[in-house]
């Protein structure tokens, strides 16, 4: 197979995969009233639909990552798609709520094996000045699939029920596979015959679950003690690392390149604020405005919509000019866009919601894509697993944040209560709370994002 052949192969098959995940995330999301129902849980309890997906991808990403380097990021990425089919398909046939609980932790650590490899494996394969326009096909096909998300989901929950947005991945899991088995070729693991570090990937996951479940239990006790303990984890987490032949997290790539130590804060800060606000604008439509399911998919795909037409853009861009700069442009309209969020209330317009989801989606995409080029541009090959696996961890960790902060605000607006119209004005409160909360970090990330290199170029050194 020539290298012609391989990248466009390589393309294409992760292309495809970077479809799926985002697309069962915004899906579900539009199911999350229909779910609620069925299992007449809380608003805190719906929450953790969405959560412990997240938690369990954050835990496992950069296990996974580094994983990857050694043993080959195709095979992490073929396991990957497979337990995502197996769980997908296992979801249609979930009767308790703790049932959907676990599945939906089994695609989260299926979430992990792929997003903690594809962006690596692109990177292998395309050289710098190419790599930005790669990057961007496969982020706008990850903006394809919140695109699809909103409307379809909404679509097949109002026709057939929730169970049916899951049962729609199997076939789109089982493609993926087949292209995997026939279409990539060659394997890439820079790292091979290094040891993997089992104990360090412990204590990376229960720091995490600690924070991330002890946010979600405040303003209580029992959440502050579990915080603390997390700290105290993650602080022997990396007291361990330092002193690990192969550790889990090289730390020097984070505290020694300045490129990518700040472009993964301003990802972090980018992720926990704007990861809430699809949850969020789901339930205000559905609830508040008394939109049905698809209706309101129709709506929220203006946001994923307008990010995939602009990704592939951004990325190109980001080949030719500092990328930093571009992902800085494009998180200050998105603090714009959330900071005019706030002002929305029971009786604004959709037409001025369409037109704030639309501008917040453009200034995402100028973002993303300029951002990870960034990232992965300025690390060296045996280290893409493990820099991919970062960048999906500050993802999923500032989605995790935000949806923790989300639970905390229903525990103090709503308390266990679910969202009737008794409790609209409490509901609206926790939004409209949740929204400055993410205006504010917006602006915070456009410092980080800025701080990254005084040059006018990428850093390259793969």
């Amino acid at each position: 197979m020539t290298d012609r052949e391989t990248k466009r192969s390589v393309l294409i098959v992760a292309t495809f995969a970077a479809f799926l995940t985002p697309f069962m995330g915004s899906s579900v999301n539009l199911a999350l009233p229909s779910i609620g129902a069925e299992f007449a849980t809380s608003a805190i309890n719906l929450n953790w639909i969405v959560s412990s997906y997240i938690l369990s991808s954050a835990m496992f990403l950069l296990p996974f990552g580094r994983l990857a380097d050694i043993a080959g990021r195709k095979k992490v990425f073929s396991a990957g798609i497979l337990l995502f089919t197996i769980s997908s398909f296992l979801v249609v046939f979930s009767r308790t709520f703790i049932t959907l609980l676990i599945l939906r932790v089994l695609q989260g650590i299926s979430s992990a094996m792929i997003f903690g490899t594809s962006m690596a494996i692109i990177t292998s394969v395309f050289p710098p000045g190419e790599r930005g326009k790669a990057l961007g096909i496969n982020v706008t096909a990850v903006y394809l699939g919140l695109s699809g998300g909103p409307f379809l989901g909404g679509l097949l929950t109002r026709l057939l029920g929730w169970r049916a947005v899951f049962l729609v991945l199997v076939p789109l899991g089982m493609v993926s596979l087949i292209l995997l088995a026939t279409r990539m070729k060659g394997e890439w693991a820079e790292s091979r015959g290094d040891r993997f570090d089992w104990k360090g990937s412990l204590m990376y996951g229960v720091a995490l679950l600690l924070l991330m479940y002890g946010f979600s239990e405040l303003p209580g006790l029992k959440g502050l003690t579990m915080i603390v303990a997390g700290v105290v984890v993650f602080v022997l987490f990396l007291f361990v690392e330092r002193r690990t032949a192969n550790p889990v997290l090289n730390i020097s790539i984070i505290t020694g390149n300045r490129v990518f130590g700040w472009s993964s804060l301003a990802a972090l800060i980018h992720y926990s604020a704007t990861s809430s606000i699809g949850f969020f604008m789901s339930l205000y439509l559905q609830y508040i405005k008394g939109i049905d399911p698809a209706r309101a998919g129709l709506i929220m795909i203006t946001w994923p919509v307008t990010m995939a037409l602009l990704s592939m853009a951004a990325g190109r861009l980001s080949d030719r000019i500092n990328a930093g700069i571009v992902a800085s442009a494009g998180m200050s309209v998105t603090a714009a866009s959330i900071f005019l969020m706030c002002f929305i209330t029971e009786t604004t317009p959709v037409y001025r919601i369409i037109v704030l989801l639309i501008l917040t989606g453009g200034g995402f995409a100028f973002f993303s894509s300029p951002n990870s080029n960034a990232i992965m541009s300025s690390v060296e090959k045996r280290n893409l697993g493990l820099a991919s696996a970062i960048v999906g961890t500050m993802r999923m960790t500032g989605q995790m944040m935000a949806m923790g902060i989300s639970m905390l605000l229903f525990a103090l607006f709503l308390g266990d209560s679910p969202i009737i119209p008794g409790n609209y004005s409490s509901f609206l409160a926790s939004m409209k709370t949740a929204l400055v909360i993410s205006a504010v970090l917006c602006v915070l990330g456009v410092f980080a994002s800025l701080a990254r290199t005084p040059s006018g170029k990428n850093n390259k050194n793969s």
